[in-house]
């Protein structure tokens, strides 16, 4: 039972990490205290079901979820998979756009929209305060309609609390509303890392927040307008975002200089520009955005594909030695880790170049080859587009375990991240921590099944899933929300390439 109570302690405590949390601010939250947390995390305390629950509403985690359970992932391996796969749409374009739609007064027509955990939060959230959205056939093609009004007293909170995509919201409602409030997650206090750059890029426009009791109070002095270029200090695609939105309902011109070039970025962009406004620079890091007034038109616009989920489906074919066709890859946001990956000595094919439906993201289909790895001669690092992508860096780390050799990885940007990836360790990896940002992957190895819980990082779960591809016998991934916050379908498309994965809960 001492055992029992240590391993859920040990969740909450990765799950509070990874919200930002501290000890006290969980106990806040819970109106408890900092010593029963940390009894709590040390397996020292006895829970009740009501307490499971109220944690797992504080830290959005279906890891100490009650009622219908969470879902887990039985795989059987090794796997070889073969056939074609067609690259779903971004989801972080995907989330984005949903928050641009409060820029128009008309109706937003969303093609191919990834039906992920995060979009359904952030429907929620709209829905609550007068937005109309309806999902249209089979495609995933999604209908927004805004009102006239928008009634921010009625937000949904908990689905608020429930997305971090919710800081979005910042940039089109400063043009909404003269005050107005915003649920938000736990640690997202101003001044941290992760808002003080929204900040930053708002208040050329007026915006001035404060975080007190979990909600962000925002009041807007309409007097105030960009008087020169906005200069981000940290280049970042969700504070570009939201400085894009801003921009794009003042008239006149924007220039906003150290800006994201990144996918989802340009996605927002070419949005935009559907809607009327101008932008110039579209994959620099210096936009210039002439604003309009109001915004009322009925627009159609379609997304393009997701780099991250293709490179997903590249470390899938490459750790199980596999033969598949990726088809629709955003080819211009993975040419660095492709580069990577032929000095690694993995061989493909790839077709002529298409444009997305968007009509203008580069598109290849890509077929894999089974290859013989060895490890890159220097580090892997992520960088900003064009560099490597940040959110693809954690897959080097299960391809490098299949390669000759030690590679070195680092992940400068997060603090925790990196963690994580020894969670392939238990599966027969062999990777070294040499700090929060660094480490060593000596491979190659022999991949053998096992249980353990999925990491409370989206990209590091999906990590743990490959290897268990690879891996000999049957591996259990359980509480696997944090996949499907961001991946639709995963485990069954893979299934359709040859996986055996199952789906199940605790009964």
């Amino acid at each position: 039972m001492t055992d029992y109570k240590g391993r859920i302690g040990n969740l909450i405590r990765d799950a509070r990490k990874h919200r930002g949390l501290t000890q006290t601010q969980l106990a806040e939250l819970l109106s408890t205290s900092q010593s029963a947390i940390n009894r709590i995390e040390k397996g020292q305390q006895n829970l009740s079901l009501e307490m499971l629950a109220r944690i797992g509403e504080a830290l959005d985690s279906e890891i100490v979820a009650v009622g219908a359970g969470p879902t887990h992932l039985r795989v059987q391996g090794p796997t070889t998979l073969s056939g074609s796969i067609d690259v779903k749409t971004s989801k972080n374009a995907g989330v984005a756009l949903l928050c641009a739609t409060l820029l128009n007064r008309g109706r937003t027509t969303l093609r191919k929209v990834a039906r992920i955990e995060e979009v359904n939060r952030l429907l929620e959230v709209l829905n609550s305060i007068g937005v109309q959205t309806r999902w249209i056939g089979d495609d995933g093609d999604l209908e927004i309609v805004p009102p006239r009004r928008l009634d921010l007293s009625q937000i949904d909170e908990t689905a608020a609390r429930r997305t971090r995509s919710i800081i979005m919201f910042l940039g089109p409602l400063l043009h909404r509303a003269e005050a107005f409030e915003l649920p938000y997650a736990g640690g997202c206090n101003l001044g941290t890392r992760t808002v003080e750059p929204h900040m930053t890029a708002l208040r050329p426009f007026g915006l001035e927040v404060k975080a007190t009791d979990g909600s962000y109070h925002a009041e807007v002095n309409g007097a105030i307008q960009p008087g020169r270029p906005i200069v981000l200090t940290e280049r970042g695609d969700t504070v570009t975002e939201n400085a894009l939105m801003a921009a794009a309902l003042h008239p006149g011109e924007t220039v906003i200089r150290n800006a994201s070039s990144n996918y989802m970025v340009q996605d927002l962009c070419f949005y935009l520009q559907k809607l009327g406004v101008r932008v110039e620079g579209v994959g620099t890091t210096t936009l210039r955005v002439t604003g309009l007034e109001t915004i009322d038109v009925d627009v159609d616009y379609a997304p393009a594909e997701d780099p991250i989920e293709a490179m997903s489906l590249l470390a899938a074919a490459i750790v199980t030695q596999s033969s598949i066709t990726i088809k629709r890859v955003p080819i211009e946001f993975l040419e660095i880790e492709l580069a990577v990956l032929e000095e690694m000595g993995f061989h493909y094919e790839r077709s002529e170049e298409y444009v997305a439906r968007n009509g203008h993201t580069r598109l290849v289909d890509l077929h894999t080859k089974p290859s013989t790895l060895h490890a890159p001669l220097d580090k892997i690092h992520p960088m900003p587009f064009p560099g490597l992508n940040i959110d693809n860096l954690p897959f080097f780390a299960v391809i490098a375990s299949v390669a000759e050799g030690q590679t070195l990885l680092h992940d400068w940007p997060y603090d925790n991240r990196a963690i994580y990836l020894t969670e392939l360790n238990k599966l027969g990896g062999q990777v070294k921590l040499l700090d929060p940002h660094r480490v060593m992957i000596e491979g190659p190895t022999s991949f053998t099944g096992t249980e353990l819980v999925c990491p409370p990082a989206l990209r590091p779960a999906v990590v743990v899933l490959l290897g268990m591809l690879a891996s000999k016998g049957t591996s259990v991934l359980r509480s696997t929300y944090v996949i499907h916050r961001g991946y639709e379908d995963l485990a069954e498309r893979l299934n359709e390439l040859g996986a055996s994965i199952e789906t199940f809960r605790d009964i």
